[in-house]
């Protein structure tokens, strides 16, 4: 059986809930999982709390020069450990994304980026991505250590989370060179409503709404079903909402547990940003749209039409 080691990115005090989805699906494979935590006055209880996301043991690299979350100092800190390891995952993350770059050129893995699953075959690891334009799904096994960084809400947080983990303490040894670059300071991106990413109920607009005066309808809709409203890229294209509601290829990959889709085709482009939703009600009058290939439940009719009477018997209730 492999050994999987996990790096968990934190910020703030708050695990990162997309390395927390790859620990629980690297523990579902079976076998120990050894999750990695980099930072500096990092206490042992909460670094333990990841036994209860799945994680075996967790080894902890504390120094102040980990702190404010630079990627090469933690490249340094984590190289011992990924040495020994078959494979090293990652969740998505700007900084994430960094720590695996660097860490696949330190040591010489390969890398598969963008994996929307993983899986153990023949002994090692195999973690599958989108290719081509997401048209292809592609299968890449490793020679020696793989690196696997996870697309974006690819892999759902254990929800109930309970135990802890045995937390060991490694050596860290930050190189000269990765101590030149220092934090200046952060700011917070300016917020465009909500993040969709993080909801649990999307109504997504397409282009068969008609215009950018029917948005309203979907947003209703979306009101009284407690959710919030997403979009595709040609209505973003065509500036009928912000880019921030926009799910796709070139958007947000999301997950919500209901993912209703309002005169939305369904190209494959859109699809690989919800695929993953729990499930998925089409609505949309073409019946040989995309869409309805990969529904749970098609509803076949005008959406304009069918929205409003959906909303009306939302509220009724």
């Amino acid at each position: 059986m492999p050994g999987l080691l996990v790096y968990v990115d934190h910020d703030e005090g708050e695990l990162s809930p997309q390395s927390l989805g790859v620990l629980a699906k690297a523990a579902s494979l079976g076998g120990e999982v050894t999750a990695f935590v980099a930072g500096s006055g990092v206490d042992d209880s909460w670094a333990g709390s990841l036994g209860g996301h799945g994680a075996a043991k967790v080894l902890l690299a504390d120094d102040p020069a980990l702190e404010g979350g630079l990627s090469q100092p933690i490249v340094d800190a984590i190289e011992a450990s990924a040495r020994e390891a078959d494979a090293v995952l990652f969740g998505a993350g700007v900084v994430s994304a960094d720590v695996a770059a660097g860490l696949a050129a330190r040591i010489g893995a390969g890398i598969a980026c963008e994996s929307t699953e993983i899986a153990l075959a023949d002994g090692g690891v195999v973690a599958t991505r989108p290719a081509l334009g997401d048209t292809v799904m592609v299968e890449s096994g490793f020679r020696g250590t793989g690196i696997v960084l996870a697309r974006a809400n690819a892999f759902p947080v254990n929800e109930s989370p309970s135990g802890t983990a045995p937390v060991e303490r490694v050596a860290v040894e930050v190189k000269p060179w990765s101590q030149a670059a220092r934090p200046a300071g952060r700011e917070a991106a300016e917020a465009a409503g909500v993040d969709i990413t993080e909801a649990e109920i999307l109504v997504a607009v397409g282009r068969g709404m008609g215009g950018p005066e029917n948005v309203p309808l979907v947003e209703e809709l979306a009101k009284a079903i407690g959710g919030e409203v997403a979009a595709t890229r040609a209505v973003v294209d065509a500036g009928w909402v912000p880019y921030a509601m926009q799910v796709g290829q070139t958007g947000k990959t999301v997950s919500p547990k209901l993912y209703i889709a309002c005169g939305v085709s369904g190209a494959i482009q859109h699809k690989v940003g919800m695929a993953n939703a729990g499930t998925i009600v089409a609505i949309n009058k073409d019946p040989n749209a995309p869409i309805h290939e990969f529904a749970d439940v098609s509803v076949i009719g005008d959406a304009l039409t069918i929205v409003p009477k959906l909303t009306e018997a939302l509220r009724s209730r």
